[in-house]
């Protein structure tokens, strides 16, 4: 076993020694004709990859990919990853990226993987399966965010309406602060406009942001309807006022005024 590791490391060792040369002061340089040299996951050494390499040096092979009752042939570089596959097939078969599912040699394989590392040949078998569990999450997960951005814009159309609102709640205090007459009418009015909105705010659901924004507003609307209350009853007793007032200067004599009753009976010869 020793004697294994001892032999690889020498070969590792020559691979790259040979990638170097002396001038004649002994400074070592690279060459750069030689490819360097990378170790790959599973520990496969091959040779580094890069830019210029891929230009000149990418093979381009076929590979049949069977999905369902179909077959799709797919020409593709062999240093590609089997994400870059999936997009190529989402072409071909409809089939989203997150729901494809790439079987070669009974092993799903990794989106991360290279088709080479995985001995993925020129004319290779792979089968495509759509992944179920893959597509309704991520179905769950488009409705989730589609719900989150209608309650947003519901919050945001109904802060607009209580801010046109509060301004006319503001004005009838305004009124009633200089001893102005504030109509009945308009109070109710604004009490059921903002009632109404109490209602659809109870039908809204968030989480976190947006459910702290609902309570805000919530708690808006309440005191704009404690505040029209406070103004209705303050009418109300004006209102009572002005009606006993009226009431003791129209006020009739009663009978005990106009009449004097005795109970001296007149005796009668």
């Amino acid at each position: 076993m020793q004697s294994k590791v001892i032999t690889t490391r020498s070969m590792m060792n020559n691979m790259f020694s040979r990638d170097k040369k002396s001038d004649i002061n002994g400074h070592s340089h690279s060459n750069p004709n030689v490819a360097e040299w990378e170790l790959r996951p599973g520990g496969m050494l091959v040779q580094k990859r890069n830019s210029d390499a891929n230009k000149s040096c990418s093979s381009i092979i076929k590979v049949n990919v069977k999905y369902g009752s179909s077959s799709h042939q797919i020409h593709i570089s062999s240093h590609a990853s089997f994400g870059q596959l999936k997009k190529m097939l989402t072409e071909s078969t409809g089939l989203h990226v997150e729901d494809q599912k790439i079987i070669f040699k009974k092993k799903v394989r990794d989106s991360k993987s290279y088709l080479d590392v995985e001995r993925v040949k020129d004319g290779s078998k792979l089968v495509l399966m759509e992944d179920i569990e893959s597509r309704e999450r991520r179905v769950l997960e488009k409705l989730k965010i589609a719900k989150k951005e209608k309650t947003s814009k519901s919050l945001i159309k109904i802060n607009l309406e209580v801010d046109k609102l509060a301004k006319k709640v503001s004005d009838l205090e305004e009124i009633a602060s200089k001893g102005g007459v504030v109509e009945e009418l308009d109070v109710e009015s604004l009490t059921e406009n903002l009632m109404r909105i109490l209602i659809t705010l109870d039908e809204i659901y968030g989480e976190g942001e947006l459910k702290l924004q609902r309570k805000e507003q919530v708690k808006r609307v309440q005191k704009h309807i404690e505040t029209l209350d406070m103004l209705k009853i303050a009418k109300e007793n004006e209102d009572n006022k002005v009606d006993c007032g009226d009431k003791k200067q129209q006020q009739p004599l009663s009978h005990s005024d106009s009449v004097v009753v005795t109970t001296k009976w007149e005796t009668f010869d």
